[in-house]
């Protein structure tokens, strides 16, 4: 034996400690299926040391002690006695070897065995002084696996030739041999450069595949060895595809930024990574928009996945062809339709399935005035083609006037509703609504109702939201023959899902249909939005032009929007809602073109009427639906629309002669005045030319018309709260100039 290696103390430190002895504390917990046996192979060996000792998952547990400075004061202790045994628990169990012991002149553990005589406590503190042994805190409950130096090794198959390799995971690289008696690695790569992890769940152990920029790893276990403690909460979920992207957002559409995405079903979370950053998520069945499309970055070409929910945009990109083509496959299989649950149906964002949303919409739009037409059956074909399309991506199913007939629209929708795992009702509570007829008064069987409905699944409950807010405003137009009877008839057997018509069933429905507004504490202004919309849809479908007015889909009316010009290719189709506003829609169509977010205040939207003779830029605040719906009321409604350019600031009003004669302000009150020419359309004005000359003062929030400069009285106040104002020639009032 090399003396200079197998000192005497040594070789008594090995007799005094022994196997028995040892396996005393490193196969304390060591479970009875799980001991070697005498022909276990070379790999289920190299396993097992790999737990015992690497691991440490057999070990004895110190419970006496709850933190470091505990086991430090207890080594301290343990060095100045005969007692080794209790020392190499102690050291490892985590106990520091060259902890401070208080003692200015005896400072180490060494030190103070050293002056006890404790040769052999010596000589396992000497072998043991460069070992770092896991802290105690490191192997509770909370630790973080990727901050423990990790050690593992086993065979994988790499992709470059789908061999199977021994590799080794320790120091943070991941290296593959020919074999595992092969002495040297075929190669070796950075865990750090390790871009997404396809997470398998097969018999409660866990699997993935390992996607470098160059190699794909299969059959790896351990997704935490892999990912920074940073972002390590994203692994603790139940992850399907974990790894890096190249990301932009609607605020920030200049910048790629790298972050750390996964997938947990249908929902997608992702973080920067920053200690600042907070973990996102997007809930993928309820996109807006699902895209692909090629970006031109430098001399490269790139795939970029353009996802975009409850208005807000998020790009992403991957660092190869095959990583994006994982990511785009695994988010679209997502975001789809994938059951008859109406959990599994691709979503609004107020949790309702478009499939409901955008027959409801389009009902509305075309059918308010058409007369029965619930009742009236759709084609069988069509009908089952339009539920195959829905099903298939309802994302990108646009219902559109003349393509699709309303019977055809309205079968599918009962068709859906008929064919759902469960009844939107369910059946479970089948017996309660109908019992709740047993109560002769109406209020106390709403308020059974109410407590029914607060019981139902949330997808359920936003779902009968939508779908009785539209037969209530339905049988309130009383311009289709369609009163609550007859609705409650034709979805009794759809929403509880019974075979025929029942009186009970359908008195349920007609009693939820009529009291839509208190089972859903409905406001007032809530109300008479619907009665608005409902008149200018009915105007609007008064036209003659009704085939070109706006598109719909998802339950709301599509606007075009222009951007600067009306040519093809600058036009988009932003959705407009009850509470959409000009500021929303200009951010959201410019995040749709490819623009920033932060463009600048000078652009805005643009009215533009009356085949582009009038136009006016809208007030940020105003409510684009209802503008939009007044359009109604024009000879032809399809010649407006919205274009969003720069907004030059207000111009001299046509008609104005010489020069403003006052503009101030005083206390905060502004008052300009000129002589303009004016007319109002009334029918008192001087044959010929409708237009006088008005001395106009601009005062406040008043626009006051005087005969002249000299009168103290005005003729006409005009609050301008009541005041829109076009810029333009609107040659039919025939203006004395231009």
């Amino acid at each position: 034996m090399d003396s200079s290696i197998w000192s005497n103390e040594l070789v008594e430190l090995f007799l005094e400690v022994g196997n028995q002895n040892a396996n005393s504390f490193w196969a304390a917990n060591l479970p009875l299926e799980e001991e070697l046996h005498s022909r276990a192979s070379t790999e289920q060996r190299a396993t097992f040391m790999r737990r015992k000792y690497r691991e440490r998952k057999y070990r004895k547990v110190l419970e006496d002690f709850t933190n470091l400075d505990e086991l430090n004061k207890a080594l301290c202790a343990a060095v100045v006695s005969s007692d080794v045994l209790q020392t190499m628990e102690l050291v490892f169990s985590g106990a520091d070897v060259m902890c401070a012991t208080g003692d200015p002149v005896y400072s180490t553990p060494y030190l103070l065995a050293q002056r006890a005589g404790q040769k052999l406590q010596m000589e396992f503190l000497h072998q043991n002084k460069l070992s770092d042994f896991p802290r105690l805190d490191q192997w509770s409950e909370n630790a973080l696996l990727s901050d423990v130096s990790v050690f593992m090794d086993g065979f994988l198959y790499v992709s470059s030739d789908m061999g199977r390799r021994w590799c080794t995971l320790e120091g943070g690289f991941l290296s593959y041999y020919e074999n595992e008696r092969s002495p040297s690695a075929i190669g070796r790569v950075d865990v750090s450069e390790v871009v997404s992890l396809a997470v398998i769940t097969l018999h409660l152990i866990w699997t993935c595949e390992i996607y470098f920029p160059s190699l794909c790893f299969m059959n790896a276990c351990c997704p935490q060895c892999f990912v920074p403690s940073k972002v390590e909460g994203l692994v603790r979920k139940r992850s399907e595809l974990i790894g890096r992207l190249q990301y932009k957002e609607g605020h920030d559409l200049y910048h790629w930024r790298t972050g750390w995405f996964m997938l947990e079903g249908s929902a997608l979370h992702f973080s920067s990574g920053d200690e600042a950053g907070e973990e996102e998520v997007l809930h993928l069945k309820q996109l807006q928009e699902l895209t692909v499309s090629t970006h031109v970055e430098g001399e490269d070409k790139i795939q970029v996945l353009l996802m975009v929910e409850s208005g807000r945009t998020i790009y992403i990109h991957g660092f190869n062809r095959m990583d994006f083509s994982l990511w785009h496959s695994a988010i679209t299989l997502a975001a789809g339709t994938d059951g008859r649950a109406l959990g599994d149906q691709q979503l609004t964002k107020n949790g309702v399935p478009i499939i409901v949303d955008s027959c409801i919409a389009f009902v509305t739009q075309y059918g308010l005035c058409q007369e029965g037409i619930y009742q009236s059956p759709g084609d069988p074909a069509r009908v089952s083609l339009l539920l195959e399309e829905f099903t298939r991506d309802a994302r990108n199913v646009k219902l559109r006037n003349k393509e699709h007939q309303l019977e055809d629209v309205t079968d599918t929708l009962k068709h859906f509703l008929s064919q759902l795992e469960d009844a939107l009702l369910t059946k479970e509570l089948y017996p309660y609504w109908v019992s709740a007829l047993d109560e002769t008064d109406e209020k106390q069987r709403v308020k059974k109702y109410s407590t029914f409905i607060e019981s139902l699944p949330k997808i359920y409950k936003s779902t009968l939201h939508a779908l009785l807010q539209h037969l209530y405003r339905y049988q309130c137009s009383h311009l289709n023959g369609m009163p609550s009877e007859k609705l409650a008839a034709v979805f009794s057997s759809c929403l509880f899902q019974t075979q025929g018509q029942t009186p009970q069933e359908m008195s349920v429905i007609r009693d939820l249909i009529s009291n839509y507004v208190t089972l859903f504490s409905v406001n007032e202004d809530q109300v008479q939005q619907m009665e608005t919309e409902n008149s200018f849809i009915t105007r609007w479908n008064e036209k003659k032009d009704t085939a070109v007015s706006r598109p719909t889909r998802n339950n709301k009316i599509y606007n075009v929007v222009w951007f600067t010009c009306v040519r093809p290719g600058c036009e988009l189709a932003p959705r407009v809602s009850n509470s959409s506003e000009v500021r929303r829609q200009e951010w959201l169509s410019l995040s749709l073109f490819g623009g920033s977010a932060t463009f600048p205040i000078t652009m805005t939207d643009h009215e533009v009427c009356c085949s582009l003779s009038t136009e006016r830029p809208l007030h940020h605040s105003e409510k684009i639906l209802e503008q939009v719906l007044e359009w109604s009321a024009l000879d032809c409604p399809s010649s407006a629309f919205l274009v969003i350019k720069k907004f030059a600031g207000a111009k001299r009003m046509a008609g104005g002669k010489g020069k403003v004669h006052c503009v101030t302000r005083n206390c905060g009150i502004f008052l300009k005045s000129d002589y303009l020419k004016f007319s109002d359309g009334s029918s008192k004005l001087l044959s010929g030319h409708k237009f006088q000359d008005k001395y106009v003062v601009l005062r406040s929030e008043k626009l006051l018309l005087y005969r002249d400069i000299k009168n103290t009285k005005a003729e006409k106040e005009i609050q301008l709260k009541m005041v829109k104002c076009y810029l333009g020639l609107k040659k039919k009032l025939k203006p004395p100039c231009k």
